[in-house]
Parts: structure tokens; C-alpha cells; sequence
């Protein structure tokens, strides 16, 4: 935010020549507009009853949006699991998502994926029902997506997807005009690339 002071003419003690510059209120600040972006984390967390409540409370709580949410133990062992949770905020949201995530006693670490240039993939089920030419051109738009068939009937087919979340809605909103009829979807998975162990 930037301030704009406001300038007011009558004298008042400790102004200078009649003109006296008073601290901006809340008012007097105009807004800057900060660029809303789309973020990853992944939280390692101990696998433990009620987890995912606080962890979602957090979020809730705010009012902060969720936008996909995957959870699963990853280490049976230290009984941890994985949380990955897809969110969108201005970036001073987004570390402050992170502070209050790391404050939660089961968290045992917080990862930006986006920032630290991890992969991002999601799976979906999506089915479309279709005779003829449609049928045909659904088929085809699957192969360039190198999307698998799992299940066909005479008038339907349901493929099996995956890759970035960019690629899935693509290929979701080509096969809405050939007979989209439902789409499964697991929610956005995370890994950081290198040798290092999340955990």
C-alpha cells in the first residue's frame, strides 16, 4: 500500500507557512494492486487422527481458498503423510499461509513446490458417451493426449489421463462438445526434483 498525504490549509501548531502535511489515515491509502498467483505446498505432516481437520480449519478459518487437496502416508514407519494443497493468494497471503501452516504442532515441514521448481501431476477419469464421428474424434484427441482407454461400451468410453492441470482442462473442455459426460479427478501431486528427501 502507498500512502498519500493529504494537505490541509488551516494553520494548526507545527505547521510551517499555513500548511500542514497530517499523517495519512486508512483512508488516505490507495490500494496497489498485488498479482494474485497459484501456489503448491506440500505439507509433511504425522499421521495421526484429525490432521487434515486443523490443517483445513487453518485455511477455512482465514478464508483462504483450497483448490485441490491430496493427502496419503508416505512413510508408514515415522507415520507421516503428505499433504498437498493447491491455493491461490497475493504473495504476502501465500507466506502467510506457510507461517500459520508451520505453527500447526503436527507439521513437521512446509514445501513450495512452485518456488523451488518441483513437478506437478494429476490424474482423471473422464468419460464420454458417443456414436459415430463423435466417437471417432473422441478417440483421436485421446491419442494425442496419450490418454489411456480403461473401460468402452458400444456408446461410451472412459480414459484415463494424466499430466500438468493445464493439460487435463484442455483435454476435458475438447471432449465436452463430443459427449463429456463426467470427469474424476485425484487433485494435484507434488515431488521436488533432486536427490533430497522431502520428510
Amino acid at each position: 500500500m502507498t500512502r498519500t498525504p493529504r494537505t490541509r490549509t488551516a494553520a494548526r501548531p507545527g505547521a510551517r507557512n499555513g500548511v500542514r502535511e497530517d499523517p495519512a489515515s486508512a483512508y488516505d491509502m490507495t490500494q496497489t494492486e498485488e498479482a494474485v498467483e497459484r501456489r503448491t505446498l506440500a505439507c509433511i505432516v504425522d499421521n495421526e487422527p484429525g490432521v487434515l481437520g486443523r490443517v483445513v480449519g487453518l485455511f477455512s478459518a482465514r478464508g483462504y481458498n483450497i483448490e485441490s487437496l491430496t493427502v496419503a502416508e508416505i512413510d508408514r514407519n515415522a507415520r507421516q503423510s503428505r499433504i498437498t494443497i493447491v491455493t491461490s493468494g497475493t504473495n504476502h497471503v501465500l507466506e502467510q499461509i506457510e507461517q500459520q501452516l508451520l505453527r500447526l504442532v503436527p507439521v513437521a515441514k512446509v514445501i513450495d513446490v512452485t518456488q523451488s521448481g518441483g513437478i506437478e501431476r494429476e490424474l482423471a477419469l473422464v468419460k464420454v458417451a458417443g456414436t459415430g464421428e463423435k466417437r471417432v474424434e473422441a478417440l483421436r484427441i485421446a491419442e494425442i493426449f496419450r490418454a489411456r482407454v480403461i473401460d468402452t461400451t458400444n456408446e461410451s468410453f472412459i480414459f484415463e489421463v494424466t499430466g500438468a492441470s493445464a493439460k487435463i482442462d484442455q483435454f476435458i473442455e475438447l471432449m465436452r462438445p463430443l459427449g463429456l459426460v463426467e470427469v474424476s479427478r485425484t487433485g494435484v501431486l507434488s515431488i521436488q526434483r533432486g536427490k533430497e528427501k522431502a520428510g
